[in-house]
């Protein structure tokens, strides 16, 4: 369900699950993980790039699998994904078609530079879905846009154009062009075209350090949280009525 290949310095890798708008399954947390696990390493890589299949960049979480196969402990796929992300060590670019949604959404904040289509909505549901936030936006999201502002977003979790995710901070172009994917490739082969160490370096700067150790500890408090909130009788009932398509009702869920 995840595609990648090498070409001229730069590791594309594609999420093609189209018919389910590339929502994550477990096993493809997993096979992700391990494509840019083993991409940071690869001395040929110098750029990663990361695009959705079909209509969209990822609808998050597929909610069926993630019923069957909740997360219950902090080393879960999801959670290690994120981890690896926080702590990639190339430069990871994203090409954003379509929609982003939940971790589709929280992910790119780990990427180093993120282009999106004029028509993108991206979306931030977890208080909606009785959860918590994840992938340290709780940490990331105020400390760009401001406090009341990350409240707005991640409390109501309501969408966000590309123009406004432009005008906020955590995109760095809005396309024009039907797809974003082809602006991405010429940035990334341009990447490709400078010195790998000051690359390297120059990210290591903007990352490492108390930021980097911040963020991979606000995922870890993120993740119980979150862990706790998914067996909650609110997040219970926001998984099944979105699975039954009817709006759900929290009256004395907590």
């Amino acid at each position: 369900m995840i595609n990648h290949h090498l070409e001229d310095g730069v590791l594309k890798i594609l999420l093609n699950r189209p018919e389910k708008k590339n929502a994550f399954t477990n096993a493809m947390y997993r096979e992700l993980t391990q494509i840019l696990s083993d991409g940071d390493q690869n001395p040929q890589v110098k750029v990663m790039l990361i695009s959705g299949a079909g209509n969209a960049f990822s609808a998050g979480n597929d909610i069926a699998d993630f019923m069957k196969s909740p997360i219950t402990h902090e080393d879960a796929p999801p959670i290690n994904l994120l981890k690896v992300l926080a702590g990639l060590s190339k430069p990871l670019i994203a090409a954003v078609d379509g929609v982003a949604v939940g971790i589709g959404a929280t992910l790119l904040f780990h990427c180093d530079l993120v282009y999106a289509q004029k028509e993108v909505r991206f979306i931030f549901p977890f208080v909606s879905l009785g959860l918590v936030p994840e992938g340290a936006v709780s940490l990331l999201l105020p400390r760009l846009i401001g406090h009341q502002r990350a409240s707005e977003i991640l409390l109501f979790g309501e969408p966000i154009s590309a123009d406004e995710a432009m005008g906020l901070g955590f995109i760095n172009k809005v396309i024009s062009e039907p797809s974003a994917l082809p602006y991405a490739e010429k940035q990334a082969k341009k990447l490709t075209a400078l010195s790998l160490g000051s690359v390297l370096r120059t990210k290591s700067l903007l990352k490492d350090g108390a930021l980097k150790t911040a963020i991979l500890n606000q995922i870890d408090i993120e993740g119980k949280l979150f862990i706790d909130r998914l067996h909650s009788p609110a997040a219970k009932e926001a998984l099944s009525s979105f699975l039954e398509k009817r709006t759900p009702n929290f009256n004395g869920l907590d």
